[in-house]
């Protein structure tokens, strides 16, 4: 059980490269029977969906990923020199249907032409599973109740939503060839409208006297667009999410340096055509951003080192930095709130000169993420970044939590804080918003011990226990992401209808007065 504890918190694989399946199959197969393609040693990670030995030194692993079979041949006398054959063969009892291994190996061609990539190295387990993996699901109600698992065992399933994104895709790509353009109308009104279909209320901590409605169908929304508002821009609380197998943090600061780039790019071509009436973009994307390592950072700026921020009396400790310094601290003085406020103060103002990235928060910060020991700090940090641009938070990434222990323990830690202890807690009323990047640990809140939580999520844990690979996830509030390109100093001028509290009055006030 120790063991399975501490594989998932391994983070050193990623320092090799991964090749998809599909490339393997496509590119770099051998021709010819018994043929190995020596040369670069290539990295297959997925999940096992079977395993057959052929005596004591051979062992057969049929590996998927990404929908792609791949044959994996373990043969004791092709792999590294120094490799007992006594922990071979334990190896070889511990591999079980549905775990997560990363193979590293050559692309090789067996005997009876079936390709396969030959290893060279132990293979290292990513995640284990810890049930019993079937490849098959009968049971309708089995199947609907554990989608991750029906996706596993079913192909038709995978496929049908895979058709589902090409319709999506197409539809969209067809308007838009037509000149139609895309726009978001409101989710929460003073009315449903559009339809007759009886409507859900709610309310709003805005407003809490007056009951709202959330939305049934598009069409008032949409004719009040023909009538001419502006169609330029996005609505309230628009995100932009994803989570990318095998993905670290590096590869998500890439793909963000990447996409600032593009965007900064077609913001410049449209703004010199189409749009000159908008402010010319005075912020340069085309390099690496700053990175600020938060303690590190925030130890320098405050000229003194912090507590041990995993001991029983931090928060006190960090209560006295306060009072030295003479900051008022927030409301309900948490560890996490306290950090988060002197994040606010000494760190995102750097964003004003450059775009910034805040990397390894504290633990207590980021309940989702991974976390690890930070040699430099010695304190826990977690393995996330967030990107600030002239003092707003505009995106936000981190390394999945993918140990159902760890999860736990951080869930527990929530409810905790909940109960009065001093657990996790979200950064509510800080740098994050709806607005902003929507990938925080406000989803923490909701999964495990926030507002209006009283239960650990079981049902997360336990789709963890069946083993989540090695995952990156990334957040951005596009809200935020066109109030900065467009030059816009209030998120209403980027929502086609304003804010929920001009929604909710819009088409009541001047028939009134």
């Amino acid at each position: 059980m120790v063991e399975l504890r501490n594989c998932n918190g391994d983070r050193h694989w990623w320092r090799e490269r991964h090749c998809r399946q599909l490339t393997f199959i496509l590119e770099l197969q051998p021709t010819r029977r018994d043929e190995v393609k020596h040369g670069e040693t290539l990295v297959l990670r997925g999940r096992v969906y079977s395993h057959r030995s052929a005596g004591m030194k051979l062992l057969f692993i049929d590996l998927r990923q990404d929908g792609q079979p791949v044959q994996v041949v373990c043969n004791y006398s092709k792999m590294q020199e120094g490799l007992g054959e006594a922990e071979f063969r334990r190896w070889c009892c511990e591999v079980q249907r549905g775990d997560i291994y990363s193979f590293k190996g050559l692309p090789h061609r067996t005997s009876r032409g079936e390709l396969s990539l030959l290893v060279t190295e132990l293979p290292e387990l990513l995640s284990p599973c810890l049930h019993p993996f079937s490849t098959e699901l009968s049971d309708q109600e089995t199947r609907v109740r554990n989608r991750h698992l029906d996706l596993w065992t079913s192909r038709k399933s995978v496929q049908t939503l895979l058709l589902r994104s090409e319709i999506m895709r197409h539809v969209r790509h067809f308007l838009e060839a037509d000149d139609f353009r895309e726009v978001q109308t409101p989710i929460l009104a003073d009315e449903a409208g559009g339809a007759v279909a009886r409507a859900f209320h709610t309310n709003a901590t805005e407003f809490p006297e007056r009951r709202i409605s959330l939305r049934i169908a598009p069409e008032l929304w949409l004719k009040r667009l023909i009538l001419g508002l502006d169609l330029n821009h996005n609505p309230e609380y628009t995100t932009c999410e994803f989570y990318q197998a095998y993905a670290n943090l590096e590869d998500l600061v890439s793909l963000t340096e990447k996409l600032f780039a593009s965007l900064a790019s077609l913001t410049r071509r449209l703004i010199s055509t189409s749009h000159p009436d908008l402010p010319a973009l005075d912020i340069d994307f085309n390099e690496t951003f700053h990175r600020v390592p938060f303690i590190p950072s925030l130890e320098k700026a405050l000229s003194r080192t912090l507590p041990d921020l995993s001991a029983s009396n931090a928060t006190s400790d960090l209560l006295s930095i306060f009072d030295s310094l003479n900051i008022a601290p927030p409301s309900n003085p948490t560890q996490p709130r306290l950090l988060d406020r002197l994040s606010a103060i000494y760190l995102e103002p750097a964003s004003h000169t450059a775009p910034t990235l805040i990397t390894h928060h504290p633990e207590c910060l980021s309940p989702l993420s991974k976390s690890f020991l930070d040699p430099q700090t010695n304190q826990r940090v977690a393995a996330r970044a967030e990107l600030f641009v002239k003092g707003q938070e505009l995106v936000n990434m981190y390394e999945e939590e993918n140990s159902p222990f760890e999860q736990r323990w951080k869930f527990e830690s929530q409810l905790k804080y909940k109960k009065g202890g001093e657990g996790f807690v979200t950064t509510d009323g800080s740098s994050s918003s709806s607005s902003g990047a929507s990938k925080d640990d406000g989803k923490a809140k909701k999964s495990a011990g926030g507002a209006g939580a009283e239960e650990l999520n079981e049902s997360y844990l336990e789709a963890l226990e069946w083993g989540l690979p090695p995952t990156g996830g990334w957040g951005c509030g596009i809200d935020r992401l066109c109030m900065l390109f467009s030059g816009s100093e209030r998120i209403a001028d980027v929502l086609p209808f304003g804010n929920l509290r001009n929604v909710v009055g819009l088409g009541r006030g001047w028939r009134r007065k």
